[in-house]
């Protein structure tokens, strides 16, 4: 284990200070892999230089791109001219450290009548199927042959637009579908389509490079597929994913921080639920700033109830869950999105925090886990002391949440697995030392 991979940390200490933000984790590999789809150079600004942002590089480039990156200005050019499959055994590779490259799917059909797919990676957050993105890949006409790894897909004939039904609004899926719908032949509907606005991140920027994309009310996309697309130069949405993590430092250390470079419209949900919480915010004139801070001496309790967006977003819980450690009384979480969400409690047990966890739905609906004997509901009494302690991080979203309970402990912390955090967070320990965290 190296230094870079362990954090020691001191909390009991109001943090103070401004953190900026910059383009979505979860938005700027999309843009890069739909770079795929053109000949013609893309521009993408905004980027937030995480681990994941080299990642999607190097892997767009295995599969026939030029990238050049410039980190200082947040800004990634690509051009595909030359795409073509990858090395054998080169995706493996990439798949083990991501889940983006099934997104290649559908631009490298497009681009040349053949693609794989391994077993994705990312976060141990739970099962990450293939099989939306399967289903979505065969309505456009791909044929598949399962194999040792995964699968082998060919679209001789070229992608065909489709009609199709999602059982549940996946994320992945609804990008599998946009990726491929815009160069697909004909007309294309996807039914009970995700719209987070990571989603209409990746439609306008397509939109911008020529394709035609109608969001439809209750949850329909409709695609007319185009024959060419061309270059772009598009500035990525704002992570609001991490600027929702430094609210909850705020709120968990009684402290008050600023977040710039956000858009209040993708924070409301969020918003909302932190109010209730017992924090408050204030947005600068423009609006591109927030300042975030808790109104009373204790964070309230709350019922939370993740789901897909416009609901509460399932990245979000973490942290906020791990603050209301210190509320005076019990809050109830039911986790609708992903069924291995709450390992980092028993870090946070760990910590001293008392939380239960159980495989019932306790939220006013019964989810699609409710009968698979997943503990994805918690109820956390508080306020807890919390001492510090060591601990291992597992998972992105679980990092910080093991910062956010490490700076609100008594004592000191060591927490390994740290440089996992660079996954999501980029410059994290700067932006840590700038809020007045003490790392040694």
């Amino acid at each position: 284990m190296t230094v870079d991979d362990t954090l020691h940390i001191t909390g009991g200490a109001p943090l103070y200070g401004t953190v900026p933000v910059r383009g979505s984790k979860n938005a700027v590999p999309k843009l890069m892999v739909a770079a795929l789809l053109t000949e013609q150079p893309v521009t993408i600004r905004n980027v937030s230089f995480v681990r994941d942002i080299g990642i999607v590089a190097d892997l767009v480039e295995a599969l026939g791109s030029t990238t050049t990156s410039d980190p200082a200005g947040g800004v990634v050019s690509i051009t595909a001219r030359d795409v073509h499959l990858a090395g054998e055994g080169e995706l493996a590779v990439f798949h083990e450290r991501s889940r983006i490259p099934v997104l290649t799917c559908a631009p490298l059909l497009h681009r040349t009548g053949k693609a794989e797919i391994w077993r994705p990676g990312g976060c141990s957050i739970g099962e990450r199927p293939v099989g939306f993105h399967l289903d979505v890949l065969r309505a456009f006409g791909a044929k598949d042959e399962r194999t040792d790894t995964g699968y082998v897909l060919t679209a001789p004939a070229g992608l065909r637009g489709a009609i199709i039904d999602l059982p549940f609004p996946s994320v992945g899926a609804t990008e599998q579908f946009l990726l491929g719908a815009v160069v697909a032949a004909g007309d294309s509907v996807l039914n009970n389509a995700a719209v987070e606005p990571e989603i209409m991140d990746l439609i306008g920027m397509l939109q911008r490079m020529g394709a035609l994309i109608t969001v439809k009310p209750n949850r329909s996309i409709q695609v007319t597929g185009v024959h060419t697309l061309r270059g772009v130069d598009y500035t990525a949405v704002p992570d609001r994913l991490e600027a929702a993590s430094w609210a909850g430092l705020a709120l968990a250390t009684d402290g008050r921080i600023t977040v710039s470079g956000v858009r209040q419209g993708d924070l409301s949900t969020y918003l909302n639920v932190y109010r209730r919480a017992g924090g408050d915010f204030e947005f600068s004139t423009d609006g591109g700033e927030v300042t975030f801070w808790r109104e009373r001496p204790m964070p309230r309790p709350l019922v939370i109830e993740t789901d897909v967006h416009p609901g509460f977003m399932t990245d979000w819980q973490p942290p906020l869950i791990t603050a209301l450690t210190q509320a005076d009384g019990v809050t109830v979480l039911h986790e609708t999105v992903y069924e291995d969400r709450l390992g980092y409690t028993e870090a946070l047990r760990a910590l001293g925090a008392q939380i239960q966890v159980f495989t019932e739905c306790l939220g006013s609906t019964p989810c699609r886990f409710g009968s698979r004997n997943h503990r994805h509901s918690a109820v956390i009494v508080g306020p807890a002391k919390l001492q510090g302690t060591d601990l291992h991080v597992p998972d992105l979203r679980a990092g910080f949440s093991y910062v956010l309970a490490a700076l609100s402990a008594q004592g000191t912390s060591t927490i390994s697995g740290a440089s996992l955090l660079d996954r999501g967070y980029e410059n994290f320990r700067a932006k840590l030392l700038a809020v007045g965290a003490k790392l040694h």
